[in-house]
């Protein structure tokens, strides 16, 4: 069953939608606090940020690393790493519109990964 589901692509897909949500988020957060500081500063608490990067470390080694096995092209995992070397970095930022930007360019980076090794199964 979960061999079926990695093969047809299912994982870089919910990898890919939960990219979109981690931009929403961030985008969220980032209107949230102009807007109203006390209820962004919830969501910007440092545990969601690094509870939503383990999440998606995981489900990159999964999803890359099972592309890596079947078709055999290592572009798309090293395209994945760079992106989420790019969102732990931006987690070592102040929670300010760098962090914002660099978390948004990181998720874009590991998106397009996802996709990647979406399309080289096809």
């Amino acid at each position: 069953m979960f061999a079926g589901t990695a093969r047809s692509g299912a994982m870089d897909r919910i990898a890919m939608a939960l990219s979109g949500l981690c931009l929403v988020h961030c985008l969220a957060s980032a209107i949230l606090v102009a807007m109203l500081a006390s209820a962004g500063g919830m969501l910007l608490d440092p545990h969601i940020h690094e509870i939503g990067l383990v999440v998606a470390i995981a489900l990159g080694i999964v999803s890359l690393g099972r592309g890596i096995l079947e078709h055999g092209f290592m572009m798309p995992a090293a395209v994945g790493g760079l992106g989420l070397g790019v969102m732990s970095g931006a987690l070592s930022l102040p929670h300010d519109g760098a962090e914002v930007v660099y978390t948004i360019i990181g998720v874009a980076i590991l998106a397009l990964g996802h996709d990647l090794n979406r399309r080289a199964v096809i």
